[in-house]
């Protein structure tokens, strides 16, 4: 072990290389790994990618129709954002420890912890987004002969959809970097670099989980920036 730990130390051989030697002079291994293994960040930034956009589509599934039935029920509304507020100030850390006893760790509990943050700022936005519609113009379409559901899909819906991305982009952006914390429960990611990197004081590792998942973010914020223009209604004046 201290002949490995100095081939990665202090030869700065890299860590998938020096594990690969060892496992072929012990006969556990013949050839080289992947692309994904020999480049531990390629597959961590894969993991970290499925972890954040499965956990927040799964978000969307359930708070965008959730606000909808409680655009007309103020009181129940209250209670679903004050339930959903509670879970976004319990520290992220501590969120995923609860995980533990209940489903163990790995990859489900992280996407069920990251699931639950997403939550709020989708929520609250399209709950907002619905109930600031001018009712000048609902009472318009409902002299037009509209139904409730025509109202809104042509109306309401359309109108909210700015402040219906912008929750979706936020918790986009919120659960990209809580993730990289999806680690300490062993469901991968970026963080692996980060919390390996810190645990061995080595910087260039930290920055190889620190930068991707920088960029990550950076990059899907503009994503859903182009998304949010894509689905914003035309109006024509």
């Amino acid at each position: 072990m201290q002949a490995l730990n100095y081939r990665y130390e202090v030869d700065r051989i890299p860590l998938a290389t020096v594990a690969f030697d060892f496992l072929n002079e012990q006969g556990l291994a013949q050839e080289q790994a992947g692309l994904t293994a020999r480049y531990p960040v390629v597959r961590q930034l894969l993991e970290h990618i499925q972890l954040t956009f499965i956990a927040t589509f799964l978000a969307i599934l359930l708070a965008v129709p959730l606000a909808i039935y409680l655009s007309n029920k103020k009181r129940a509304a209250g209670f679903a954002l004050s339930v959903t507020g509670i879970l976004q100030t319990i520290p992220s850390l501590a969120l995923l420890g609860f995980m533990i006893p209940l489903f163990g760790i790995g990859f489900t509990p992280a996407v069920i912890a990251l699931f639950l943050y997403a939550l709020l700022p989708i929520l609250r936005n399209t709950y907002t987004g619905l109930r600031t519609t001018d009712p000048l113009l609902i009472e318009a379409a409902q002299g037009m002969g509209m139904t409730r559901w025509q109202i809104l899909r042509e109306v309401r819906l359309p109108l909210a959809m700015d402040v219906i991305m912008a929750g979706i982009r936020t918790a986009l952006i919120i659960n990209i970097g809580t993730a990289t914390l999806a680690a300490f429960i062993g469901a991968g990611g970026l963080g692996e670099s980060i919390i390996t990197g810190i645990t061995l004081n080595d910087h260039q590792m930290i920055l190889r989980g620190a930068i991707p998942a920088a960029v990550l973010a950076l990059a899907a914020d503009q994503g859903m920036a182009l998304v949010e223009r894509a689905v914003k209604p035309k109006i024509d004046y």
